[in-house]
């Protein structure tokens, strides 16, 4: 595709990885928590939305898309610039994506170029794809998210979602699954959500909420740019501490077993928030109550390792 000549609909949807369309065609209009289409009925339409875009935005392809559960990411061009092209299955994490980035302006995290909310389209600088935190070491890497967190930690904007209803939200629903933790983690779980949410400053930050490795790319060779930026936020007006926990959950391979489980996954907070000037017992809390998050949502996807990784986690972060 060239500007000025649109890309056929049919040709836009070789663009699309079939497993990508499968795979987010499993998402009902209720998964998405914002009364838009069902996975399947957005996945349908994805090459002429594609099109579309392309089209309106005066965009030439310029490689082979990648994706990720919800979006699909297009390398583009527009005079000469390298670009890249984000269409998102509408739903309740991804809603505030745009608002977040242009708060940043690119400090700390990508820079938003251009924003289409009601189509879910999202025109950003260009990073190196190939080069993620997953390259680095550990140490290094919770080194470079955490100094990535302190950037990203600014007040909120107003119109977040917050993350003291979330919170709340959670917890009720995690009281109501009968089984699913050890009753004093579930009791524990609820006794920190009230206390930390008491705290007004519990939804005073815009937080990053899904930084983990992957989610931090490398700038391109030759830019002005710093050297890591984050990607892909589901942000929430809501407290520092809460980030943590994505560091924990990714790269569980490296973390060992029995006691050593437990030095690796608090020196991975330790290193962290140094980096990020988060108060690391804060952060215990925070990360103990998200893991019992992340504990029910794998029971709700039949992940029964899962389940028995983030109790494993649960203990780690306990006392």
């Amino acid at each position: 595709m060239s500007p000025g000549h649109r890309l056929r609909t049919e040709d836009a949807a070789a663009l699309v990885p079939t497993a990508f369309r499968d795979a987010v065609g499993r998402f009902t209009a209720e998964d998405g928590g914002v009364h838009g289409p069902s996975g399947a009925d957005w996945a349908d339409r994805l090459p002429r939305l594609l099109a579309e875009v392309l089209d309106d935005w005066q965009l030439e392809v310029a490689g082979d898309a990648r994706t990720g559960w919800t979006a699909l990411v297009v390398p583009v061009r527009r005079d000469g610039l390298p670009l890249a092209l984000k269409l998102v299955w509408p739903h309740v994490e991804a809603r505030d994506e745009p608002l977040a980035l242009r708060h940043w302006d690119g400090r700390g995290a990508v820079r938003l170029v251009a924003a289409d909310p009601g189509r879910g389209a999202l025109l950003l600088e260009a990073l190196d794809a190939s080069r993620d935190l997953s390259s680095q070491d550990v140490d290094s890497a919770c080194e470079v998210a955490g100094r990535l967190l302190g950037d990203l930690h600014v007040p909120a904007p107003a119109g977040l979602r917050r993350l003291s209803d979330f919170a709340q939200d959670q917890v009720r629903k995690l009281q109501d699954t009968e089984g699913l933790l050890p009753r004093r983690m579930v009791e524990r779980t609820a006794g920190l959500v009230r206390d930390l949410t008491s705290d007004p400053a519990c939804d005073a930050t815009l937080v990053h909420t899904d930084l983990h490795y992957r989610n931090v790319l490398h700038s391109l060779p030759g830019s002005d740019r710093p050297s890591w930026l984050a990607i892909d936020p589901h942000p929430m007006a809501g407290h520092p501490g809460f980030e943590i926990q994505p560091l924990l959950r990714n790269r569980v391979d490296e973390l060992g077993t029995g006691s050593a489980f437990r030095y690796l996954v608090r020196r991975r907070l330790e290193v962290t928030c140094e980096a990020a000037g988060i108060d690391e017992d804060e952060a215990l809390a925070w990360t103990y109550v998200h893991t019992a998050m992340e504990a029910r949502w794998a029971a709700g996807g039949d992940d029964t390792s899962g389940v028995s990784f983030n109790i494993a986690l649960l203990k780690a972060l306990d006392g």
